[in-house]
């Protein structure tokens, strides 16, 4: 992975924490929390959405990558979510 892939990386998984702290209110964990939970959610997307056959494309490659990061962080957000609320 090179410098700037990383760097795309990490931009897309703080927009997607961003935008997963927007849809799922209440689980949140915060502004800076969000956003580190975007970047592992983006790469838990990344990695898990292409391995169950859930293979689509947006606009272009780069709203792709964001769909994917956020729906992997709503996920993640929302499992938070729920075991923080367990305990």
């Amino acid at each position: 992975m090179t410098t700037e892939s990383l760097v795309i990386f990490i931009v897309v998984g703080v927009v997607a924490g961003f935008l997963a702290g927007v849809v799922v209110r209440g689980y949140g964990l915060g502004l800076v929390g969000n956003l580190v939970v975007g970047v592992v959610g983006a790469f838990l997307a990344g990695w898990l959405l292409p391995r169950v056959g859930v293979a689509f494309t947006v606009v272009n490659p780069l709203v792709t990558a964001i769909v994917y990061a956020t729906i992997g962080a709503v996920v993640l957000l929302l499992l938070i979510g729920l075991v923080r609320r367990s305990t």
